[in-house]
Formats: structure tokens, C-alpha cells, sequence
């Protein structure tokens, strides 16, 4: 990859990686003085100044049938002679109308905010928002009587709460007087209530808002109605947070709809650190005139991109799915980034290079940090084996990613397995994915498929870079696949006992002398059925696999039908040479298309309608071939995909989910 050791370590010491916040000039304020992060102190009791109160109420549910207790704030110098506009402040699905005065002090930031004349008074309260009798948080959070309070909220707010608090406290009751925010598990209520009664609500904030959420068309069925009625929408997260997913797609959709609004992305994670941010800065907007800027300002539509390193902040995702990359290197001389496309970086005054790119296509794609002519890695990100060496990768999100996403469900494990092959005479690796349960009862088998990478990657790409997994262990738990064993290796293979043949090099071996075929029947086969709990009859043995892996997927099926049942080519299948009929292949194993489609259970084709043409044609032309000849088939066409992993993800998706049954 480099010329020698010497360069890349001169290369090494030319760049220092960023791992500052989102907000570039300085985290309080920037150059206008625009406050765009709460300043030290704000959350710490200060002496000398006024204080507002905080009591513990008790309102009359109808909703719930019983009475329910809230806490609430009073400003400093509250006086029943004034009126005051009103904040609902909710808490997570963990806690209680106590939560936020346990963790988060909101009547100590409060306090502080009115000392510096920063916000207009109001009452806060905060209820309990599981609206159950037993609304005590203890025991299982997430059993589904308890989930469902956390909606039956909506109605103990609108009819039971609100209309407490304003005959009993001295309260503005227009909706421009009306704000609600929570954190978490509320602030999915929040977003849910608010946006779903823009006649009560005209402020509204979530603060890392959980997956009761609602998905975005049913949030805002019509943007236009938020546009004219809402004061100030804001969405926060911390960029590590596992839940930043829900925010995203919400202003996702908010951006594409035009609806104005605040996306604020901050360093951290699932806690009050971020929270307590949160409030401060919603705080200080609510209830008086929003300046238009101050959303611009403040507002950060780039997220950090889910192949980076763990804290590290760039690359970053636009909603439109451009990248922004941001690296210091003050003595490189020229930086640029490689996706395929080559975009050159520009340089400021203090050696940070930047880059905003084209919008990029969703799924994964590789990509190299190239500084002063030498191609590498980018330390800001993870990195993946691919293009015959490791290099970094970023994975744009698809608006239809659940699927290959950790979800709340049982999970297999990825296995590393070492064997001696007797045909290489050498030690390999193969990655082996267990089904959840498989510990479980000693006394299941399970059927395999052996999984194939494309050339250039090695048996590590289905499960870092194609989320093979996730995608089983999703598939398993809605009872979509059949729980199954996943066998990954690596597609090249020599036989040093055979003299090298350049002949031997083409679709499906990928290298001259690649032997990987027999490696796969006569070693990895045995070895697998010996080591793991497998059916081992072909009826139970599939195989698939992607660009140079289905190439190979055919070949070795093709020749071994005694063994296969279940046959994947994902932009790959066999190699029709021009003027070849398909019934001549494989020794005519597609002469007799009734027996063929008798023995052979699943024969799969896909390919990316943005494909490059002669790949595009190849699979599609194999395709009518089979079609023609009268073989039984599946065929997909990925929509808006190229030779990438999101066509793979999706193909593997499908595929899985007709086998083994």
C-alpha cells in the first residue's frame, strides 16, 4: 500500500485528528456572541441571587380514575397578582415527576437563567406522564400496561392536568403561552402531544426523544398547519446517543417539508448532561420573540456518520446526504478525499481541512484520506477490509435501514473459527454466525449457508461492512428467516502442489490458481459439520454470495448439486460467454429444466439498477438465459443501487428469507 515504512510515518506525524465539538467556533458563543451552549456554572447553585419554588400538587384524574400528584415550579418573585406562561417538563421512561429534580436541577438552571435576565418567567410542571394508578416507576419499564400509560398521558394532560393548573395558578392560557418538553421516553410525548394539538401547544422541544416517537408523516401530517402555528420546534441529541436515530429521521422529514426548526446536535450520550443542556438553551427561546437567525444559527443538520470512530465528530451527514469531512493536518500541503469521486480539501488559517462532497448514495461506501499523494486510512474512521486492503468506510443511512439495525430482539454471535486446510496446506479463518439460542439446546441442528465476499474484501465484509447479523438475527425474530448457521471465509485459495496457470484466473476464482471451490467442499464443508450442530444432507446446504462470491456461489454449486440445494448470486451468477446457450454449462446441469427445478429448491439473481452497464447486462442477460430455458428462479432488481453493499444487504434480506423452508 505505501512505498515504505518512512513514509508513512513522516505521513502520521503531518495530521492530528479533530475530536472538538459540532459547534466550530468556540463552545459557549461564537464570533456574533450567539450562546450556543450553556455556559459553566449554569446548572450550580449560585449564592445572591433570587430563588423560585418548587411544591408537590395533587389534581383530580378522570382520565386515570384516582389522583395523581405533579411537581411544579414557581419563578423567583412569583406573585399571584401576574400571569405567567406555562412549560410541561416530562421525564423518561424510567422515572417520575421527581426525575428531572433529581437529575437535572431545573430550578437551579431556572433560577440562573432569570438572574441573567436570560428567560421569561414561567411556571414549569412536571407530571408524572404514566398515567396509571400504580404510575410508580418500579419493576419491568418496558411492560406494555406501563408503555401504553406513557399515551394515555395525552389525555390526562389535555383534559385533566392543563385545566388544573390554570384554574388554580395565575397562567396565560393561550397556546402562545404554552410550551412542553421532556427528555428521553418524554420527549417523544412531548413531540407526539405537541405537534398532535398545535391548538394547545405552541412550543415544543424534545430532548433525545425515544422510539415512542412517531414516524414523521404521522407526527406532522400537515406541515403547513405546523408552519403557521408553532412558535419554535426544537430537536436535540447527544451525537454518541444510540436514540439519534429517531431525532434524525424527525428532522429528516422536517427539512425536507420545510417546516423551521432546531436541530441540536452536542457531544454526549443518553444522560442529563445533555439534557440539562437542552433545557437551558429551550429555555431561554420559549415565550418571547424567536429571531429566525438564531434557528439557523443554531441549528446543526449534519450528524457524525455511524462508521466513525466512537466520539469522533466528522465525517458528517446532510440531510440531502452530502458529507462534510474536517481534518487538521497544519503541515500537509495537499489533502483530498477519495469515494470514487476525488474531492480536494481546503486548508484555513489554522490547519483544519474541510470539505463538503456531493450528495452520496445511501449505503456503505469505501473511501481513502489521500495526504500529499499518499493514499491511507482516515483516522476518523473505522476501517473495513475492502479493496484489497484496509481502508476506511462511511455508511450514508437508508430511510429503509431497520432491517440491518441492532434492534430489541434475541442476537446470534459471530464466531471466529481457525482450520487447516490439507489443499492450501495452511491455517485459515472463517467467520461463522451462530442463530440466537444455538447455546441453548444441544440438541437442535441447524441448516447452513455459506456466505461469499466480492474480490478485494475477505470473510469479514458480510458482518462488518454488510450487517449480515443484524439482518439474521431481525429476519429470525419476526419469523421471516429460519434459523440458521452463516458460514463466511475468505474466496482465495491456492493449492501450492499446482504449477500457477493464469488460465485458471476469471469470474468465479477471482486470482490465477484460486482453488477456493474445492477449499470450500472438501475442507471448510467437513470441518463445519464437525465442529457445529449442522444438518448436513444438500437439502439443509445453501450457498450465496456477492460480485466475485457469486461467481464462485455457481461454480461450486453447479459442479456439486449433490451437496446444494439453494443457489444466491448477488451481482454475480455464472459466466455466459457470447454465443454459449446456458443448457451447455456445467456439464448441461440446465439441459432438463423439469429435473433441475425438482432438485434444485431456490436459484436467486439480483443486481443494482445502477450497476455498471456490462455488470448490469451480464446478470440481467443471465437472467433471461434461465428465464428462457425454462429454470425456476427469483430475480431482483435493487432500485437506486450500484455494485455496493446496500445491494447486497437487501439481496441477502431476500434471500434468507426463501430458503431452508
Amino acid at each position: 500500500m505505501m512505498k515504505n515504512v518512512l513514509n508513512l510515518a513522516v505521513m502520521f506525524k503531518k495530521i492530528s485528528l479533530v475530536a472538538g465539538i459540532f459547534f466550530l467556533i468556540g463552545k459557549v458563543s461564537d464570533a456574533q456572541g450567539i450562546e450556543k451552549s450553556a455556559p459553566t456554572g449554569f446548572d450550580s447553585v449560585r449564592t445572591g441571587i433570587p430563588n423560585g419554588r418548587i411544591d408537590t400538587i395533587s389534581y383530580e384524574s378522570k382520565t386515570v380514575g384516582t389522583k395523581r400528584r405533579a411537581l411544579i415550579y414557581t419563578p423567583p418573585g412569583f406573585s399571584k397578582k401576574n400571569k405567567y406562561p406555562v412549560l410541561y417538563l416530562l421525564h423518561g421512561i424510567g422515572g417520575d415527576e421527581k426525575e428531572w429534580l433529581k437529575g437535572g436541577n431545573p430550578q437551579v438552571i431556572l433560577d440562573n437563567l432569570y438572574a441573567d435576565k436570560k428567560a421569561e418567567p414561567m411556571i414549569v410542571v412536571m407530571p408524572n406522564g404514566r398515567a396509571m394508578k400504580d404510575d410508580r416507576a418500579i419493576g419491568n419499564m418496558f411492560d406494555s400496561a406501563k408503555v401504553q400509560a406513557f399515551a394515555t398521558f395525552e389525555k390526562d394532560l389535555l383534559n385533566d392536568l392543563i385545566p388544573f393548573i390554570e384554574k388554580k395558578y395565575p397562567v396565560l392560557t393561550g397556546r402562545e403561552h404554552r410550551a412542553i418538553a421532556g427528555l428521553s421516553m418524554g420527549g417523544g410525548q412531548s413531540l407526539n402531544f405537541g405537534l398532535g394539538n398545535l391548538d394547545k401547544f405552541a412550543w415544543v422541544g424534545g430532548f433525545s426523544s425515544a422510539p415512542n416517537t412517531k414516524k414523521p408523516g404521522e407526527l406532522i401530517p400537515d406541515p403547513e398547519a405546523a408552519k403557521n402555528k408553532l412558535k419554535l420546534l426544537w430537536i436535540s441529541c447527544g451525537a454518541s446517543d444510540g436514540l439519534i436515530t429517531f431525532s434524525k429521521r424527525t428532522h429528516d422529514y422536517l427539512y425536507l417539508k420545510n417546516v423551521p426548526h432546531i436541530y441540536y446536535i452536542e457531544p454526549g450520550v443518553h444522560d442529563f448532561k445533555v439534557w440539562k443542556n437542552g433545557l437551558y438553551m429551550f429555555s431561554k427561546l420559549i415565550f418571547k420573540p424567536v429571531d429566525k437567525s438564531i434557528i439557523a444559527q443554531l441549528s446543526n443538520d449534519a450528524t457524525p456518520a455511524s462508521s466513525n470512530i466512537p466520539g469522533i465528530q466528522y465525517p458528517q451527514i446532510l440531510p440531502d446526504n452530502r458529507v462534510i469531512f474536517r481534518t487538521r493536518a497544519p503541515e500537509a500541503h495537499k489533502l483530498v478525499i477519495d469515494l470514487g469521486k476525488k474531492y480536494e480539501m481546503v486548508k484555513d488559517t489554522g490547519g483544519y481541512w474541510t470539505l463538503t462532497t456531493d450528495p452520496i448514495g445511501e449505503g456503505f461506501h469505501y473511501y481513502s484520506l489521500v495526504i500529499d499523494g499518499i493514499a491511507v486510512a482516515d483516522p476518523a474512521s473505522q476501517s473495513f477490509y475492502g479493496m484489497g486492503r484496509m481502508a476506511s468506510g462511511i455508511d450514508i443511512p437508508d430511510t429503509d435501514m431497520a432491517y440491518y439495525q441492532p434492534r430489541n430482539v434475541p442476537h446470534g454471535q459471530v464466531r471466529i473459527v481457525n482450520y487447516y486446510s490439507n489443499i492450501t496446506r495452511a491455517w485459515r479463518r472463517a467467520y461463522v454466525y451462530t442463530p440466537p439460542g444455538y447455546d441453548d439446546s444441544i440438541a437442535k441442528r441447524y441448516p447452513v449457508l455459506y456466505l461469499q465476499h466480492g474480490a478485494g474484501e475477505d470473510e469479514t465484509g458480510w458482518s462488518a461492512q454488510g450487517k449480515m447479523d443484524f439482518i439474521m438475527d431481525n429476519l429470525i425474530a419476526e419469523k421471516k428467516a429460519t434459523p440458521m448457521i452463516v458460514v463466511m471465509d475468505r474466496g482465495y485459495a491456492t493449492d501450492p502442489s499446482k504449477p500457477f496457470n493464469i488460465v485458471q484466473s476469471g469470474p468465479g476464482r477471482g486470482a490465477p490458481g484460486n482453488v477456493f471451490p474445492e477449499v470450500l467442499v472438501r475442507d471448510i464443508i467437513p470441518m463445519i459439520d464437525k465442529t457445529f450442530r449442522t444438518l448436513t444432507d444438500r437439502d439443509n446446504r445453501a450457498m450465496a454470495g456477492l460480485s466475485m462470491g457469486g461467481f464462485q456461489t455457481f461454480q461450486t454449486t453447479m459442479t456439486n448439486l449433490d451437496k446444494f440445494a439453494y443457489i444466491g448470486g448477488f451481482s454475480g451468477a455464472g459466466f455466459l460467454q457470447q454465443g454459449t446457450e446456458i443448457t451447455q454449462l456445467y456439464s448441461g446441469a440446465w439441459a432438463n429444466a423439469d429435473d433441475f427445478n425438482k432438485k434444485v429448491k431456490v436459484v436467486y439473481l439480483s443486481i443494482g439498477t445502477k450497476e455498471p452497464e456490462r455488470m448490469y447486462t451480464g446478470v440481467k442477460g443471465f437472467h433471461e438465459a434461465l428465464e428462457k430455458a425454462g429454470i425456476r428462479h427469483v430475480y431482483y432488481e435493487s432500485p437506486g443501487t450500484a455494485h455496493e453493499w446496500q445491494t447486497w444487504r437487501r439481496s441477502l434480506r431476500q434471500f434468507a428469507q426463501l430458503i431452508f423452508k
